[in-house]
């Protein structure tokens, strides 16, 4: 919640947006009537959400000045005004910035310390004698006042001490989040070592080319997968135990969100031992930092599924139907080229068509990789942490914006890997490269997670 972002608050009332900008001196009347309206209707313990709002979403910088000013003044040391406050340092016109630095100052907020330590880095540090400084702005300057005012103390070793203390319980929630042990003993060992990753492929009748086409050895440390796409009842204890709580999320989690997957309700894809579909990125990232893993990167997933023999598909290099549930199976009839395959694609129906579209995670071994690990080809696409134009982890900005908003954006695709049961042969191999919108939620959409090994 920061400068005009508008997610997570209640509406703003209309009386409370009426600024009269024809003149200087109206404007600023405006305003100060806005304000002191705004005062009156928060000033009460169920004030804090509107003037939260005021922070957060209205277009006037003064009155998000004024809000600041109403909250401390009203509010303070409610955890709810607090962080409002807090957040206030970081919006986009200084004034609102530097009047939350003056009233944490005053009222020595305590929440406000990490929002403050991002600007200004540790007090600890900066108020050492031998500590290399230039010349700083207003805003570098207050927040150091604002520091040593919730702190109490300049002595550099004092300051250390209580820095300690203050992020102790920080510390231990972090550590205990990154540190959680493996929830699930399904998982098979992918040795380190080299992959061959990527290949050599001309355009085929489906007229889908490999865009990767550079056919490489990359060497990849060991790792833990699971042997299977998560499931809906793994998921399940996943909801039951974290359910919306926020503990396991992206920092970049859209507001008001929730983990339930789109087709959680579809008898064709809730089955306990189908996989889970119908979840975005922000959800697998979340189960994933739950189960005590982290999504696959796009390399792990190939050595995953194609060990270190380069072959075409998780059981070899020939085509086999028999292994894999892929379009033909799940629609039921044969398809030559794109033109076929589109034909019959339009032709699903939510709730009948296809009747069985995906099969259970544990479905089809005989299609497994050479470490084990089963439906590497075909079922559902999966997701994993890598961006589809960068090759890098993905490192999502897109918080409290409309999927309209990025979908243009190379920031926002994220790659999936293996193919679905609507792919045809061409999308089913080893190297083929899938993207999807990051916030998108796709019944042939699934997951598994990776893990370290165990030392």
């Amino acid at each position: 919640m920061v400068g005009n972002q508008v997610s997570d608050v209640i509406d703003i009332p209309a009386d409370l947006l009426v600024i009269d900008d024809s003149t200087d001196a109206r404007y600023w009347a405006s305003v100060q009537r806005v304000i002191d309206l705004a005062g009156e209707k928060g000033s009460g313990p169920d004030g804090i959400p509107l003037l939260v709002s005021l922070l957060a979403a209205h277009p006037e910088w003064p009155v998000r000045a004024g809000a600041v000013r109403l909250l401390a003044a009203h509010h303070a040391g409610d955890p709810a005004a607090d962080t409002a406050v807090a957040s206030a340092t970081h919006d986009t016109v200084d004034w609102v910035a530097f009047t939350a630095l003056k009233v944490i100052t005053e009222h020595r907020i305590s929440a406000a310390v990490p929002d403050l330590i991002r600007i200004s880095g540790w007090p600890s540090n900066f108020t050492r004698p031998d500590w290399a400084r230039k010349p700083v702005g207003c805003g570098a300057a207050l927040t150091k006042r604002a520091l040593i005012a919730i702190f109490g103390t300049r002595d550099p070793a004092e300051l250390r001490r209580l820095e300690d203390e203050y992020f102790t319980e920080m510390r231990a929630r972090v550590d205990a989040v990154r540190n959680r042990p493996r929830r699930n003993d399904d998982v098979v060992r992918v040795p380190g070592g080299p992959a061959i990753i990527g290949a050599d492929e001309q355009p085929d009748a489906f007229r889908m080319a490999q865009d990767d086409t550079t056919l490489r050895a990359v060497d990849v440390p060991g790792f833990l997968i699971d042997r299977t796409t998560v499931t809906n009842a793994r998921y399940r204890e996943f909801l039951e135990d974290a359910g919306d709580s926020g503990a396991f999320d992206h920092p970049d989690q859209p507001l008001g969100g929730s983990h339930r997957p789109a087709h959680w309700h579809d008898p064709r894809f809730n089955a306990p031992g189908l996989p889970v579909v119908g979840v975005d990125w922000y959800d697998a990232y979340a189960f994933a930092k739950w189960a005590g893993g982290a999504l696959p990167s796009e390399v792990q997933w190939e050595k995953a599924a194609r060990g270190v023999d380069g072959r075409r598909f998780p059981w070899g290099d020939d085509w086999d139907a028999a292994r894999v549930n892929y379009v033909e199976r799940s629609f039921g009839r044969a398809v030559a080229d794109l033109d076929s395959l589109e034909a019959l694609l339009v032709t699903i129906e939510q709730g009948e068509n296809p009747a069985v579209p995906v099969l259970a995670a544990d479905a089809l071994p005989e299609g497994a990789s050479p470490y084990g690990v089963l439906q590497m080809s075909g079922n559902v696409w999966e997701l994993t942490r890598t961006n589809f134009y960068t090759g890098e982890d993905m490192d999502p900005f897109f918080r409290g914006r409309h999927p309209l908003d990025f979908m243009n954006r190379k920031d926002a695709f994220h790659v999936l890997r293996g193919g679905t049961f609507t792919s045809p042969p061409a999308c089913l191999t080893t190297f083929y490269r899938g993207k999807d919108l990051i916030t998108d939620r796709h019944m042939e959409v699934g997951f598994r997670c990776v893990y370290e090994e165990q030392s």
